[in-house]
């Protein structure tokens, strides 16, 4: 009972830390370069956001291959004292950059204040709004360039009017109930936050196709996964190629096709975040129509050879069919992944870099969540096409 417990707890720190880094990182490494819209920042953003998920994938790929090689080949101890090292290693890199990073002031909790501006609009919602925003006292935070609230979503702008100064403030301008008066930068945080949200749910289209791992390794699973006379790769490989082809998309477009259609053109050409992510969606769609393709070919295929029947029957079909459906996700994962993540942190204020880092990770988090406690997959070899 006590190995169970201490396993579990274990786990549960590495789930701890492991969130924490991917919450943080990102925002952490986004927060070091220059957010001013100018053509050298947005393109060095974009190729920050672009080779740290260039980097995530590589450390996929190497822990599915080098360390699982050396669990297997070498024992338990040594393939987790592999990792610890790295973590040690890693750690002590982020110490020796501490006197060179840009350290943000810690704020009051982002959440609350979100909350906050909820309230105090419901609770302000008698009043009237102006056509003039000038004519209003709206509340504003010391030392902020944000003056006025934006017109759009403009129910929510009655949570930062001030209707009388020497009840609503206190000598030093702060608000004397935040539950009823917010000031203008929490309202636009929120309104940022409720901006993004239609674009955010496009994402759930791609996590859907990410998050099917099973799929494909019962398609491997009956089909020829020999490479040469003696050689077979192990179905959950197949996977691999997936992360393999997100490093190289990476690769050749920001070394590649953005310098080529740069010197095409005579100027500097850019994607914006929308636009790839609206391309990855396209890749997406055709990596689904590859996988009905090569499932609607190894189930005649099954039927055929009298397979139907069997779902561990090996029929005569290559698994090698089965590279392109992998590389089009790859590349639909580089650009949607990317995208999303340079949008959210381009369009939210600066004080909330952790929470538009973690969307992505949210999206990808409500599609497993969504489908537990159902039966995937049908026992017989050729109905696995019908979940298409």
């Amino acid at each position: 009972m006590f190995q169970l417990f201490y396993l579990c707890f274990a786990l549960a720190i590495v789930a701890i830390g492991a969130g924490v880094i991917k919450s943080l990182s990102l925002a952490f490494g986004s927060d070091q370069l220059k957010r001013e819209v100018r053509q050298e920042n947005v393109r060095a953003l974009e190729r920050f956001f672009s080779w740290y998920y260039a980097l995530y994938a590589l450390s996929i790929v190497v822990a599915l291959t080098c360390l699982v090689y050396i669990q297997v080949n070498m024992g338990w101890a040594l393939g987790f004292g592999a990792p610890v090292l790295l973590v040690l290693f890693a750690t002590l890199l982020i110490y020796l950059g501490t006197p060179f990073y840009v350290k943000l002031k810690p704020k009051s909790s982002l959440i609350t204040g979100l909350f906050q501006v909820i309230v105090a609009s419901y609770r302000n919602r008698c009043l009237r709004l102006s056509s003039q925003s000038a004519d209003i006292l709206y509340h504003q935070k010391k030392g902020s360039t944000i003056v006025l609230p934006s017109e759009k979503l403009r129910f929510l702008n009655k949570a930062c009017i001030v209707r009388d100064p020497q009840l609503d403030l206190n000598p030093d301008g702060e608000a004397t109930d935040p539950w009823r008066l917010c000031t203008v930068d929490q309202v636009e945080e929120l309104k940022a936050l409720l901006k993004v949200v239609p674009i955010w749910l496009t994402g759930v289209v791609v996590a859907i196709n990410i998050s099917q791992p099973s799929f494909p390794v019962l398609q491997a699973n009956t089909m020829d996964r020999h490479i040469g006379s003696s050689f077979e790769v192990p179905a959950a490989s197949f996977g691999i190629f997936g992360f393999i082809s997100t490093v190289l998309w990476i690769v050749l477009y920001d070394c590649l096709i953005l310098p080529v259609a740069s010197k095409l053109t005579g100027k500097p050409v850019h994607f914006s975040p929308k636009e790839r992510m609206g391309f990855g969606l396209f890749l997406s769609l055709l990596s689904v129509l590859a996988v009905a393709v090569v499932e609607g070919v190894r189930r005649n295929i099954a039927i055929k050879e009298g397979h139907s029947d069997d779902p561990n029957g090996v029929i005569r079909m290559s698994a090698v069919w089965l590279l392109p459906q992998n590389c089009l996700l790859g590349f639909a994962e580089a650009m949607n992944a990317i995208g999303q993540n340079e949008f959210y942190i381009s369009e939210f204020p600066r004080s909330m870099s952790s929470i538009a880092s973690t969307l992505l990770a949210l999206v990808k988090l409500m599609v497993p969540v969504k489908g537990r406690k159902k039966r995937l997959w049908k026992k017989r070899s050729h109905e696995l096409v019908d979940w298409l």
